[in-house]
């Protein structure tokens, strides 16, 4: 369904058309007649959104995050349990150093997802990591068998002293996004902590090239409120990161979408309000 959004504020008002508080959304006949009404120069945009159940009337582009978190689940019409990802729009230029965002969150109710952890590490410290349930530890071995072309982990970790030998794997580690990083939390000697975080549910964010974060909040089997609670800490942890060179409004827009299913657009404040309360 195509969805008019007026982006000048108080215009329709002036026009004399009821919407709601919020949000804007009109049928196209409608915002037709507001814009004759007040010279042609309403300014509209057109998006695709999921949206209210009702028969062809006016459809909410905001929604709640419990209701948002429903309509995922609704939505998710594919055989597997599919993944809920959480869109997150910021305004920042992540071509100035100063604008990048990044950083790691304990997601509360975890992923959903069984994570595979390989970590390099030697001596006391690579026995730590057996006991807190890496799956795969080692030092020269572990870089040998990687080089051979051995690959079957999700994230990597390794102790500060272990950088010199996984330096070897840059090339390789670094273009699938798995070279263990200080700013994502994967060198560390608290292998205990990090390997229990990372099996818990932690996940990194990094803001991409349009200034959007890309994170898995949860899966579609999920209770609602499960989602609910993963997406407010995402969003509180990303609140917190706020760079020093962002300007403005920096959370400018959060959808969350299921594999394959539509985008649903999410009320940030109301989200900051969840994670407060938490």
């Amino acid at each position: 369904m195509d969805l008019y959004e007026h982006q000048g504020k108080d215009l329709f008002a002036r026009a004399g058309i009821a919407l709601p508080q919020r949000t804007v959304a009109t049928t196209p006949l409608e915002a037709a007649d507001a814009a004759e009404r007040l010279g042609g120069h309403v300014a509209v945009k057109v998006q695709v959104q999921m949206g209210g159940r009702g028969k062809g009337g006016g459809v909410a582009l905001v929604h709640s995050p419990e209701e948002a978190a429903t309509l995922a689940k609704e939505t998710a019409t594919v055989k597997f349990d599919a993944t809920v990802e959480a869109h997150l729009r910021l305004g920042v230029d992540p071509r100035h150093a100063d604008q990048m965002v990044r950083g790691t969150v304990v997601l509360p109710h975890g992923t959903g997802k069984v994570v595979r952890v390989a970590v390099f590490a030697q001596g006391d410290k690579a026995q730590e990591a057996l006991r807190a349930g890496a799956d795969e530890v080692g030092g020269e071995d572990l870089v040998k068998k990687i080089e051979a072309g051995w690959l079957e982990f999700d994230v990597a970790l390794a102790t500060p002293d272990s950088m010199g030998m996984v330096g070897k794997l840059g090339k390789i580690l670094g273009r699938r996004g798995l070279m263990p990083n200080p700013k994502a939390g994967t060198i560390t000697f608290d292998l205990e902590r990090a390997v229990g975080e990372v099996k818990g549910g932690r996940v990194e964010f990094k803001v991409d090239k349009a200034a959007i974060i890309h994170v898995p909040v949860g899966k579609s089997s999920f209770e609602a409120d499960a989602i609910v609670g993963n997406l407010a800490a995402l969003v509180d942890a990303v609140n917190r990161a706020r760079p020093s060179g962002a300007k403005g409004q920096y959370l400018k827009g959060l959808t969350i979408a299921s594999t394959m299913g539509p985008g649903i657009r999410v009320d940030l404040p109301q989200v900051l309000a969840v994670a407060a309360a938490a």
